[in-house]
């Protein structure tokens, strides 16, 4: 009896032994950046018990600051927006949203610019991280600007607000600054102190984008220098380290530790969140070697790990990793890459966008978008703009539009979208396909020809590259004609924002659009 309870013990054991190994010899389960396609700048990100919430710039895009959710740091969804209508006290510039969690309250800590002034840091509150979120306005503009903003604790339990003065827009010094806030979050308290100021070659004419953790006895700051954005970008992130929140700092002699390589170019400004596990993550920006500034600056991800020396590393210097082993163990997603919308609800979905200070008129009906064009833009050819943001270099863009409803002198169409001021399309209006131009403000209409015959009208643009583009038109979704020459687009992304497809309405004050559907689909590498 005795030998019979051994061998039962022996195999349990055995057994339990086994299965303890197996979760370390299962095969590896890897991500690739990036992990939020297309247009993020200036990611933010806090990890609130099992899930991840983050938010980017938006700049000139509107709503504010996109909101989303993960639970593996690597597939995320877009779950709405911190404001459904922009600010009252700004008119632009929504840069470098921070989300943090701090005595059960949700902060959101941003940028605009003042009507009336310079760049300001501003905070928005809410009791939960989707939101809603209830704006406080302005907490500190100084007479360069103040950006960047993040929230530290310091070593002593005091709430501090850490920004940029933004120096580099008169050609002065730019420096990193601290000062305390009240309790609330919401208001600064005292005097500021300045932390660092850009005085390394590599950080060119300013450093910004301050991000600090704490770690141990350290204090750690992330930051980037030089410059972030367009095709002559030079951005790499860099760091410092202190054992007091206020410093002194001592700069790594390893800097910058983040910067260009084959895949990806000017990688920067991000934030940090820790795992369950204590792990440190980095979501940070740059742009894709192949899709150039044409598809924004993405959002990647990469763990930052420290040394016996105390310095952090990401990627073992190599600058950002195309492919890394997923944080949990889960298969990313690509669904994020293409999207469609039937106008089947009774809202929009959360991933359509429109130039900040042009906000449409529209509604949903019967399955279709009716898109009305905005009084104020009178007879201009891009009344009224919705816009989804690109995910690659090469894809097709398609709309079906109801002709029969466009009333005399309406336009409605399918553009290629930098801004307000720099955009080509393919329209339809008084039963012609209208190509047009606008540079710089200045609109040329390129070819007009006679639209195909029928109540419905699928218009077509291809991108390759990010900037060729081809219009195209069909009255039965089978029958394409192009439409006009090949379109160059290098000048139509802003310094800071990348292309957009959107659907427009224009023509005069009262033009409408109806829209039964649309769809943005990536060509994959190799296909026809």
């Amino acid at each position: 009896m005795k030998s019979r309870a051994l061998y039962r013990w022996f195999l349990a054991v055995g057994l339990s032994a086994c299965l303890s190994v197996l979760p370390q010899i299962q095969a590896e389960v890897f991500y690739e950046n990036p992990v939020v396609a297309g247009d993020h700048p200036d990611p933010s990100i806090i990890r609130v018990g099992k899930d991840y919430w983050a938010t980017s710039t938006s700049s000139e895009w509107g709503p504010q600051f996109m909101l989303l959710h993960s639970v593996d740091l690597v597939n995320w969804e877009v779950t709405g927006e911190v404001f459904p209508h922009r600010p009252a006290w700004a008119k632009g510039n929504f840069w470098a949203p921070e989300i943090a969690q701090y005595k059960g309250k949700y902060y959101i800590y941003y940028v605009g610019h003042q009507t009336n002034g310079p760049l300001a840091v501003a905070v928005a509150t809410s009791d939960k991280p989707s939101g809603p979120y209830i704006d406080h306005g302005p907490m500190v503009s100084q007479p360069a600007g103040s950006i960047d903003p993040v929230p530290m604790t310091d070593e002593k339990g005091d709430r501090y607000l850490v920004w940029k003065e933004d120096g580099n827009s008169r050609r002065e010094p730019t420096i990193i600054w601290a000062q305390r806030m009240t309790d609330d979050g919401l208001k600064l308290t005292g005097k500021p102190k300045e932390l660092m100021r850009n005085d390394a070659s590599w950080e060119g004419n300013l450093v910004e984008g301050p991000f600090i953790v704490r770690r141990g006895d350290w204090f750690y700051l992330f930051y980037s220098g030089s410059g972030c954005c367009g095709t002559g970008c030079n951005y790499a992130m860099g760091v410092a380290r202190s054992h007091s929140l206020l410093g002194p700092w001592e700069k790594s002699p390893a800097n910058p530790i983040l910067t260009d390589n084959e895949r990806w170019k000017c990688p920067g400004h991000g934030s940090i969140v820790t795992d369950e596990r204590g792990r440190y993550w980095l979501m940070y920006h740059a742009y894709a070697m192949a899709g150039s500034v044409f598809t924004g600056r993405e959002a990647l991800l990469d763990e930052v790990k420290f040394g016996a020396n105390d310095w952090p590393t990401i990627n073992d210097g190599k600058g950002p990793s195309a492919r890394a082993v997923s944080p949990f163990g889960m298969a990313q997603g690509k669904t994020e890459l293409s999207f469609s919308d039937e106008f089947k609800g009774d809202h929009l979905l959360v991933d359509w966008q429109w130039p900040q200070d042009l906000e449409p008129k529209y509604k949903l009906r019967d399955g279709h978008l009716v898109l009305a064009s905005l009084p104020e833009r009178g007879t201009n050819i891009v009344g009224a703009v919705l816009a989804r943001s690109t995910t690659t270099a090469n894809y097709t863009a398609t709309t079906s539009i109801d002709t029969a409803s466009l009333k005399s002198g309406s336009i409605a169409g399918l553009s290629a979208f930098g801004d307000a001021a720099n955009a080509v399309g393919l329209a339809i209006g008084n039963g012609k396909l209208i190509l047009w131009r606008r540079d710089k403000g200045r609109v040329q209409r390129l070819s007009e020809v006679d639209a195909p015959p029928g109540d419905k009208l699928q218009l077509r643009l291809t991108a390759k590259e990010g900037y060729r583009f081809q219009f195209a038109a069909s009255g039965d979704s089978e029958k394409w004609v192009s439409v006009g020459d090949d379109l160059l687009g290098k000048n139509l992304p802003p310094w800071d924002r990348s292309i957009r497809v959107a659907l427009t309405v224009g023509g005069n004050e009262k033009a409408e659009g109806r829209f039964d559907s649309f769809r943005l689909t990536p060509i994959m590498a190799g296909a026809q």
